[in-house]
């Protein structure tokens, strides 16, 4: 390899790394929410990240200090788009992550062991002390899945909910 093309694949590697890469705690994140990486746009068990233009319904989430997600538990249904707004109505960082009890309760121990690990991904969002941030979600799987904040000790203080994923209607015939 010569080494203009050895500085190009360097610089394009830090370019990717910094582009998903966003802060958790003791990091500033990217104004006050996680930015959605069309490299990071895969289907999870959970659904799928989705776009702006297709947001049905947007549903409000409160993040407050006392470890506690307003509402905990909502339904969708199955292929809609769905906006989260979240507000952090505390003095603490807050975060939402998406995904089923086990991915959860991984990336929880995960961050445990590297509680400085700077990740961006399409299914968490990061909020800033009383800032909005938002997380665009396709539920495209039928289900109850999981949401937390992994920020230190708040999911093992309770900070977590549910969203239940109706079945999409049968089509008439």
């Amino acid at each position: 390899m010569n080494a203009r093309f050895s500085t190009l694949v360097a610089g394009l590697a830090l370019a990717a790394v910094s582009t998903l890469a966003t802060a958790h705690e003791g990091h500033a994140p990217k104004a006050g929410t996680a930015a959605a990486s069309p490299l990071a746009s895969e289907q999870k068990a959970w659904g799928i990240a989705g776009k702006a233009s297709a947001v049905k319904q947007t549903i409000d989430i409160a993040m407050a200090d006392d470890m506690t997600f307003t509402p905990s538990v909502f339904e969708v249904r199955e292929g809609d788009t769905i906006r989260l707004r979240l507000k952090n109505r505390g003095k603490d960082l807050h975060e939402l992550v998406l995904g089923t009890t086990a991915v959860i309760e991984d990336h929880a121990a995960m961050m445990k062991k590297h509680p400085g690990m700077e990740h961006d991904e399409p299914w968490m969002a990061h909020v800033l002390p009383g800032k909005t941030g938002e997380l665009i979600w396709t539920f495209n799987r039928a289900g109850d899945f999981d949401f937390a904040c992994l920020v230190k000790d708040h999911y093992e203080l309770g900070m977590a909910g549910r969203v239940r994923v109706l079945a999409a209607a049968a089509p008439a015939r």
